[in-house]
């Protein structure tokens, strides 16, 4: 993917495959408050739903209903913001309506490896809103460092990695962070550099660095059940927030 990148407050335009322009947003971009999600359509996402490759009038993965963005769990898929960014705090705000299920926000999602792994998932860090286990992360074709590896991620290793047969789960920090099922949860998500950060409902849940990508786009899952999103909001950073361990 040919990318804008933005550093130090310069901007290098350039042509993404199938898309408009699309821009990094960057640590020193005023610090501007981003909403991905404008509450009433999808503008600035697209989909990605192997199903819907043969079958163009399946029924939608992602919906906006009363001014909510809706994953509707199947058919499996992807919604990928047409933006890339880099430098920032991502603040989520989701439910699960119903039964309780899987889902994820994937960042440093590269547009141009999508369905690398399972034919299914591009290539990204995805982290984790499986009720129950907010805040794990799950690597696809990248890779990320975090405290006490070796308690929190399976296997020896050498098999380590993001590919499929290697070790790709690392496990959160936390129980128990999660609102009851049907309550709004706030997950805030940090990336900066080669670091990812990320909280549930001011729980500190997971915290990695040497992460093998460090800009790309935002994507969002369709996993099996239904998940409710009301806030999408990104805002550039030049710092992490502080944990007591700082």
């Amino acid at each position: 993917m040919i990318t804008t990148r933005f550093t130090r407050g310069e901007w290098m335009a350039a042509v993404l495959l199938f898309f408009p322009m699309v821009s990094i947003v960057a640590a020193d971009d005023h610090g501007q408050r981003i909403a991905l999600f404008n509450g009433h359509d999808l503008e600035g996402w697209y989909a990605d739903v192997p199903d819907a490759d043969n079958t163009p009038e399946v029924q939608p993965s992602f919906i906006v209903r009363d001014g909510k963005l809706v994953s509707m769990g199947v058919p499996r898929g992807h919604l990928i913001t047409t933006k890339s960014f880099q430098d920032y705090r991502l603040e989520v705000e989701y439910r699960f309506p119903g039964e309780p299920g899987n889902c994820g926000v994937l960042v440093h999602t590269d547009g141009e490896r999508p369905r690398v792994l399972y034919k299914m998932f591009p290539a990204s860090l995805e982290v984790q809103m499986q009720h129950q286990s907010a805040g794990d992360f799950w690597c696809i074709h990248e890779n990320i460092r975090v405290p006490d590896m070796e308690s929190r991620r399976e296997g020896p290793k050498e098999n380590w990695g993001g590919k499929q047969g290697q070790s790709r789960h690392i496990l959160n920090l936390t129980d128990g962070s999660e609102k009851p099922l049907g309550e709004w949860n706030t997950m805030i998500i940090e990336c900066l550099e080669d670091k990812v950060r990320v909280w549930v409902n001011g729980d500190l849940v997971n915290d990695g660095d040497q992460c093998t990508a460090t800009q790309g786009q935002i994507a969002l899952q369709a996993e099996g059940a239904e998940v409710e999103f009301r806030k999408l909001e990104l805002m550039p950073i030049e710092e992490l927030s502080q944990t007591n361990n700082d």
